[in-house]
């Protein structure tokens, strides 16, 4: 099978789809790899580093996007719309619920599109697990930097001796909610962890030992919360749906000024009301005195790190599709028929289809 990877153009965005490593795996199976000259400079991967792999360097995104399979790692943009096409099977990050054109124009083309963060294993999402949980561990970063007086209220996220640190609400005890709480905590900030899963609970405390605190969330636990919070972390999953608000405006205007909002629900919608997509390159904005970091792809700024953790969690599933076929694959690993999205012009994720009021058909009546 022919496997392209072109370079990503979302603005900030410097992970590439493929390692080195995984290249050299797909051509030692007899795959051919194409990989668009320059896709992997921002994670520290040269063109002749792939060469040496065994992957050929393509001149453009064109060739990269005329392979049979397409890795990704963010959802194709407006200008790459142009390169979808039948026959083609798209796999990558994609977010549909939050983005109705990019859903329409994936049906129109009549591809088969395969979304990282809806393949479902044994109760786990394998492979939005890495990027959430780098995504966690940098929210209190992010949360911690903008608490600083230059945009927030001035606070040390953890303190010193004889002052109180900051006060850490985690909405969502996901991978990424618990990371969040694992690393606000070794920054010795005060951590509360929110989810309505009581056994996610119980595992944080049994880790942590009553050094993060573990709510059931309910309304009036979170209004309260939140009304005494430095830093929020929204962190709020549902697979392949639009994520819920779990904090609306008019909480937003009770809390600190100062304080600070990040959304990491933001590439499905948001689970915030003010929260809107913000860039590495202008990442915040304020409401009603509250700072707001809405990154659509926080863990772009850390692409080394990223993309080997991308690969090493995709690269099974690109050798089941090059080595079966994409209808052997499905056959054969049932996970991977939940990550199918987009079925040459049918829409087969329901939670996508409910979000912009578009029906769908099971993969399973299609293949």
């Amino acid at each position: 099978m022919r496997i392209g990877v072109p370079r990503e153009v979302m603005e900030s965005e410097y992970r590439v789809a493929l390692t080195t490593a995984g290249a050299r795996e797909l051509t030692a199976l007899g795959h051919e790899v194409l990989v668009e000259t320059g896709a992997g400079v921002g994670s520290g991967l040269r063109d002749e580093m792939y060469e040496r792999a065994g992957a050929r360097i393509v001149a453009t995104a064109a060739d990269a996007w005329g392979a049979d399979l397409v890795m990704k790692v963010k959802e194709p943009q407006p200008s790459e719309f142009g390169h979808l096409r039948s026959g083609q099977i798209l796999f990558t990050y994609l977010h549909l619920a939050a983005h109705r054109e990019l859903t329409l124009a994936l049906a129109r083309s009549g591809c088969v599109a395969i979304a990282y963060e809806t393949v479902a294993e044994d109760g786990r999402l394998p492979l939005l697990a890495p990027m959430s949980e780098i995504a966690g561990r940098m929210a209190p970063q992010a949360g911690a930097h903008y608490l600083e007086k230059e945009h927030g209220a001035g606070i040390l996220l953890g303190g010193v001796s004889g002052v109180r640190p900051a006060r850490v609400v985690v909405i969502g005890a996901g991978t990424a909610g618990r990371n969040a709480a694992f690393l606000a905590a070794g920054m010795e900030a005060e951590v509360l962890l929110f989810d309505r899963n009581v056994d996610r609970l119980r595992e944080v405390d049994f880790i942590h030992r009553g050094r993060i605190m573990t709510l059931y969330s309910n309304r009036e636990s979170v209004e309260h919360a939140l009304r005494e919070a430095d830093l929020v972390i929204g962190a709020v999953l549902v697979p392949g749906a639009k994520a819920p608000i779990v904090v609306p405006e008019s909480l937003v205007k009770e809390m600190k000024p100062g304080s600070v909002l990040v959304d990491l629900s933001i590439d499905q919608g948001g689970c915030i009301e003010t929260a809107r997509v913000t860039t590495h390159s202008d990442p915040i904005y304020e409401v009603h005195g509250v700072v707001h970091y809405c990154v659509g792809n926080v863990p772009g700024a850390v692409p080394h790190t990223s993309t080997y953790a991308l690969t090493n969690a995709t690269l099974p599933y690109v050798e089941l599709i090059a080595n079966e076929g994409l209808h052997g694959a499905l056959r054969t690993h049932r996970p991977l028929s939940g990550g199918v999205n987009v079925y040459e012009g049918t829409i087969t994720n329901e939670g996508v289809a409910e979000a912009h009021g578009l029906e769908a058909t099971p993969i399973d009546a299609l293949v």
